[in-house]
């Protein structure tokens, strides 16, 4: 039997605030009914919300705030200001004291960061956190990191993702030994940047726990050629945000194409059930959530912009990921890859 979990959530994060969190949760807990949540933020916004919904309410705690943090707030003032009583460092607090599992927010991302890496702590020989995110492929899906938490990575960081993305392919898509590639510029080994080709060859000497397939181009990221693409922020920011728009821009193509005639209106309607499935595959809501690995707990960000679809799959990631002891199995791997490859010699 599967046990109860508790998943703590800043109801005040994101542009639309409590609204979006309530109906996420609910949304979520139709799916895992065994859940319990506590809500941190304004009970007066709050509590009218869960109203509607009597059987999430029966499985919430409101914790009171009066505190947000603002969406522009830059991470040094937002962890400055807002430790102790905004509801993002007390979301996260609730997870550091394991009255939580873990903890779901669409706040600001930099603030996020700062205040879980400060409240959390990194794992042992984990230097930086980094955010993966679940990214659709033809094939399946596949795990994409970083995608935002550092602006530029070195050899010994890029082999830390590598490690904590295979730990998570394993409890996400249950995969014994996921295949793990480094973005790059080209799949040859002399091109990309040093710290790239540094950890590349380092990877393929050292037997990682993961099936290291090289270095993989943009266009591999999509097709599925590997079940972790590992990169800096800067790039796999750039090429998260580059998929979101692109998804969007054949969405636009598609609609304008199905109503330029009357021929082609017809042929949509009898097309209608394969546009459906296409949508829902495109759909960004659905791969909506990103985690922060790295730290002594689990920290899901949720799209600021997202509605109670994107929110409730953002939920359901930090429930997959509390089940499947994803902070366990990071600090595991870490800890017998770093034994093997004597990380303090890698430059």
């Amino acid at each position: 039997m599967v046990a109860p979990l508790t998943i703590a959530l800043d109801a005040m994060g994101g542009d639309h605030g409590p609204e979006v969190v309530i109906g996420g949760a609910g949304l979520s807990r139709a799916r895992h009914p065994d859940t319990r949540y506590l809500l941190f933020g304004q009970e007066d916004t709050i509590a009218p919300l869960l109203e509607a919904d009597s059987g999430l309410a029966e499985n919430c705690e409101i914790i009171h705030t009066d505190v947000a943090i603002p969406m522009d707030a830059k991470p040094s003032q937002a962890l400055r200001k807002g430790r102790w009583k905004s509801s993002m460092w007390l979301a996260i607090e609730a997870v550091r004291d394991g009255k939580a599992d873990a903890v779901v927010s669409a706040g600001n991302t930099g603030a996020l960061m700062a205040m879980a890496r400060f409240c959390l702590k990194t794992l042992p020989g984990i230097e930086r956190p980094a955010i993966a995110a679940i990214w659709p492929t033809v094939a399946s899906e596949c795990i994409v990191l970083d995608v935002g938490a550092n602006v530029s990575a070195d050899t010994r960081q890029l082999i830390d993702f590598a490690v904590m993305g295979a730990a998570m392919a394993r409890g996400v898509f249950g995969l014994e030994r996921p295949t793990v590639g480094l973005l790059n510029i080209g799949v040859e080994e002399i091109k990309g940047l040093e710290d790239i080709r540094s950890a590349g060859a380092a990877l393929r000497t050292s037997e990682p726990p993961f099936d290291y397939r090289g270095f993989v181009e943009g266009s591999d990221v999509g097709m599925g050629a590997v079940d972790v693409v590992v990169t800096e922020g800067f790039a796999g920011n750039i090429a998260l945000k580059t998929a979101e728009g692109t998804a969007r821009q054949i969405a636009e193509y598609l609609r304008a194409a199905m109503n330029r005639s009357l021929l082609a209106r017809l042929g949509a309607l009898l097309a209608q059930g394969a546009f459906r499935a296409l949508a829902e595959k495109m759909d960004p809501r659905h791969s909506n959530g990103g985690i922060f690995l790295g730290l002594n707990g689990i920290v899901i960000k949720s799209h600021g912009g997202a509605d109670a679809t994107g929110f409730a799959s953002a939920v359901d990631l930090a429930y997959e990921m509390a089940h499947g002891r994803l902070v366990e199995r990071i600090a595991e791997n870490v800890e017998k890859f770093h034994t093997k490859l004597d990380i303090d010699d890698v430059a």
